[in-house]
C-alpha cells in the first residue's frame, strides 16, 4: 500500500471519527442548573472547578487564569477558580458575584449551561433570572456559617420557580475538617425548612470547591459519604423539557407565517406535550377549533412534534389565530381569565403601587395590568405572612392582579411558559417584577358585561354635546380648583351638562378611606377615573380638579377614554407662587414637618409632557385661563 492510500484512509477514520463525535455531541441532552446561596459560599469557585475538572479550558484560558489569579486572586499563588466566572472588574475588585454569568462546558454524556447568580439581597433580581430556565439548583452552604438568609431566600425562590431537582452542596468542607457531624447537623436544619416549603427531597453532597472534593472524584476526605459527585448527579438528573412531554398539548403563536397567497401557518415553540397532524385543536381565548393539516419546520414537514420543538401549524379550516394566541388540543383546553392570584418577586428600587397600570408581558402576549389587591408578603425566614400595602425591591408577596382582557393561562407549578409573567414599567420600560400565576378569581370567570340598548352615544346625543373628559392637574395652591369652578359655570350658561369633581370633595366621600401615600394617590387617581368613565358613558362633560402627581396613572385615566375624549389641561405654577398663596396653610404643616408626603415637598410632582394645554396662572388671571379652556372644549365639541 502506497503512502498517498494510507493517508487517504487515516484521512477518511478521523473525518470518520469527527462526523460520529459531532452527531454525538449534537444529540445529548441539555441541563440547565443555577448555583445559588449567600455571599461568599463559594459558588464562582464551584464553577471555576467544574470547568476545569473537565477540561473545559484551554492552554491560553488557564494561563491567564494563572495571571489573573496573582493579580486580583484571593488564593495566594495558588488558581483563584473563581475568576472564570466573575468577569466583571467590581466583581474581581469585591470577589463577588453581582451580575448572572452563563458559563457552557460538556462531558462525554451530557451538555450543560450554568448559571452562576449573586448572593447578596440587592442582586436577587439577578438571581431570579438565572433560575427561571433552570432545571437544578445547586444551593451552596459554607460549612462554617451553615444556613443563613440568603439560603433561605433562595431556596424559597427555587421552590417557588418550580425546580424540583436540588442539590445542597456543603462547601468548604476542607475549612471544618471534612467534619460528617458538622455535614449531618447542616443537613437536619435545612430539612427542617425545606420540609415547611414544600420540597419533598433534595440531595445534600459535602464538597469543596477549592480542593476539588466530591466535585468530579469522589474524596478520600469523606469516607463517611456514600452518594454521587456533584458532576455525576449533573449528568444524570431528569430535564425538564422531558417532563413536559406527557402534559396537553400548548403553543403560544409566535408569529403567523404568511409568505405567499396560499400559506398561512401559525409559528412557535411546543410549550408542552405533543402534537400530530389530524389531531384536533382548539385557539384561544376564542374558542374556534379545527385540525392540523400540517406540520411545517426548516428542515421539511413532520408527522408528528413535541414539547421544545420549534414549528409552524397550519389548519384545515380558516380560523382566526393571531400572536398572542394559544393554541391548545381541543378536548383539554387551558383556562381562559382577566384576573388572578400570583406571587410577585419584586425588583424595582420604586415601591410597587397597586392601581398603577403595568405593562405585564406572558407567553408571547403583552397586556396592560395592575395590581388590585396585595393579600401578604412572605417573610423568607419564618414563612410568615405579613400584612403589606406594597412591596419594596426584593419583597416578594402574594397579590391580585387583573389584565385589561382575558388571556390563557396556567399555573406556574404546571406550565412555566403559560404561567410566568413580568410586570414592565410603561414610562421607563424597566422590568419591575417576575411574577408566577397561582389560579384565576372566581369573580373573573362570574362576572360578565351585560349588552344595554342606549349606549353612549345616545346618552350624549340627545343631551346636544359630546362626551368629554376635562383633567386639571397642577401643584395645590396652582388654582386648578377655581379654574374648573369658573369652567362649569362658563359651560352651563351655554347649556351643556357638566359635573365637577374636585379632589378635596371627593376625598369626603368615594375616597375617604384613602390618606396621602404614594399607593393612595394612586387608587384614589384610579377610582376617579373609573368614575368620570361612568359619567362620560352618560354623555357628561366631566371637569376634574386633582393634583394627580403622578404620569402613569394620568395616562391611564386617558386610555380608560374613547380617543380624542382625554383633554389633560396644565395648571402650571411654580412651587414658590403656589406655596406663597398657601390658602389652606398646607405648605406651611409640610415644611413643620406635621403634613407627610406633600407634594412639592416631600413627594414628587410629574409634569406633564404632552398635555392638550397649559395655562400659567402668574400671567393669567383664573377667569381668562377659564376662556382660554372653555373655548378649546368648544371647538372639539
Amino acid at each position: 500500500m502506497s503512502g498517498s492510500d494510507q493517508s487517504y484512509i487515516t484521512d477518511t477514520l478521523i473525518a470518520e471519527d469527527i462526523d460520529a463525535y459531532l452527531h454525538k455531541h449534537q444529540h445529548k441532552t441539555m441541563l440547565r442548573f443555577i448555583t445559588c446561596g449567600s455571599v461568599d459560599d463559594g459558588k464562582s469557585t464551584l464553577i471555576g472547578r467544574l470547568l476545569y475538572d473537565s477540561k473545559m479550558i484551554f492552554e491560553d484560558q488557564l494561563a491567564n487564569l494563572e495571571s489573573d489569579s496573582r493579580a486580583h486572586g484571593t488564593q495566594g499563588q495558588g488558581i483563584d477558580f473563581a475568576l472564570l466566572v466573575d468577569g466583571l472588574a467590581a466583581e474581581r475588585e469585591q470577589g463577588i458575584t453581582i451580575d448572572v454569568a452563563y458559563r457552557f462546558f460538556a462531558t462525554d454524556k451530557r451538555k450543560f449551561i450554568v448559571a452562576d447568580t449573586p448572593g447578596h439581597e440587592q442582586y436577587t433580581r439577578n438571581m431570579v433570572t438565572g433560575a427561571s430556565t433552570a432545571d437544578l439548583a445547586v444551593i451552596l452552604v459554607d460549612a462554617r456559617q451553615g444556613i443563613l438568609t440568603q439560603t433561605r431566600r433562595h431556596s424559597y425562590l427555587v421552590n417557588l420557580l418550580g425546580i424540583k431537582n436540588i442539590v445542597l452542596a456543603v462547601n468548604k468542607m476542607d475549612l471544618v475538617g471534612y467534619s460528617q457531624e458538622r455535614f449531618y447537623e447542616i443537613v437536619k436544619e435545612y430539612a427542617h425548612f425545606a420540609e415547611q416549603l414544600g420540597i419533598k427531597s433534595f440531595l445534600p453532597i459535602p464538597i469543596s470547591g477549592l480542593a476539588g472534593d466530591n466535585i468530579v472524584t469522589r474524596s478520600e476526605n469523606t469516607p463517611w459519604y456514600q452518594g454521587p459527585t456533584l458532576l455525576g448527579h449533573l449528568e444524570d438528573a431528569p430535564i425538564n423539557a422531558t417532563q413536559m412531554q406527557d402534559a396537553p398539548f400548548r403553543m403560544a403563536v409566535q408569529w403567523v407565517n404568511r409568505p405567499n397567497l396560499d400559506f398561512r401557518g401559525f409559528a412557535g415553540q411546543i410549550g408542552s406535550g405533543t402534537i400530530a397532524k389530524g389531531d384536533a385543536i382548539r385557539v384561544l381565548p376564542s374558542g374556534k377549533t379545527s385540525r392540523v393539516k400540517s406540520i411545517v419546520t426548516y428542515d421539511g414537514q413532520l408527522d408528528r412534534a413535541m414539547a421544545g420543538q420549534s414549528i409552524t401549524l397550519t389548519f384545515e379550516d380558516e380560523v382566526d389565530c393571531s400572536r398572542g394566541d394559544v393554541i391548545t388540543v381541543a378536548d383539554a383546553p387551558c383556562e381562559v381569565a382577566d384576573q388572578f392570584e400570583a406571587t410577585l418577586v419584586w425588583m424595582d428600587e420604586a415601591e410597587m403601587l397597586p392601581g398603577r397600570p403595568y405593562l405585564l408581558k406572558i407567553g408571547t402576549q403583552t397586556m396592560t395590568a395592575t395590581v388590585t389587591e396585595p393579600k401578604y408578603e412572605v417573610n423568607v425566614n419564618t414563612l410568615e405572612h405579613l400584612t403589606s400595602q406594597t412591596l419594596a425591591v426584593n419583597a416578594i408577596g402574594v397579590v391580585n392582579i387583573s389584565t385589561d382582557r382575558a388571556i390563557p393561562f396556567e399555573a406556574y407549578a404546571q406550565n412555566p411558559d403559560l404561567g410566568g409573567f413580568i410586570l414592565i414599567d410603561r414610562m421607563t420600560n424597566a422590568t419591575v417584577a417576575a411574577g408566577m400565576v397561582h389560579f384565576a378569581l372566581r369573580r373573573s370567570q362570574n362576572i360578565h358585561w351585560q349588552a344595554v340598548d342606549i349606549d353612549r352615544t345616545a346618552h350624549a346625543a340627545i343631551k346636544g354635546q359630546q362626551a368629554r373628559v376635562v383633567w386639571f392637574t397642577g401643584l395645590s395652591g396652582s388654582g386648578k380648583s377655581t379654574i374648573a369652578n369658573i369652567v362649569e359655570k362658563k359651560l352651563h350658561a351655554l347649556g351643556k351638562h357638566t359635573f365637577l369633581l374636585d379632589g378635596d370633595n371627593v376625598r369626603h366621600g368615594l375616597n375617604r378611606d384613602l390618606g396621602f401615600t404614594d399607593a393612595d394617590r394612586v387608587e384614589n387617581i384610579r377610582r376617579v377615573g373609573e368614575v368620570a368613565k361612568l359619567m362620560s358613558d352618560a354623555g357628561l362633560i366631566v371637569l376634574t380638579a386633582f393634583i394627580s402627581p403622578f404620569r402613569a396613572e394620568r395616562r391611564m385615566v386617558r386610555e380608560m377614554m374613547e380617543t380624542g375624549e382625554f383633554m389633560e389641561v396644565h395648571v402650571n405654577t411654580p412651587l414658590e407662587v403656589a406655596e406663597a398663596r398657601d390658602v389652606k396653610g398646607l405648605y406651611k404643616k409640610a415644611r413643620a414637618g406635621n403634613l407627610k408626603n406633600f407634594t412639592g415637598i416631600d413627594s414628587p410632582y410629574e409634569q406633564p409632557e404632552n398635555a392638550e394645554m397649559t395655562v400659567n396662572t402668574v400671567e393669567l388671571t383664573a377667569e381668562d385661563a377659564a376662556e382660554q379652556v372653555v373655548a378649546a372644549i368648544l371647538a372639539g365639541l
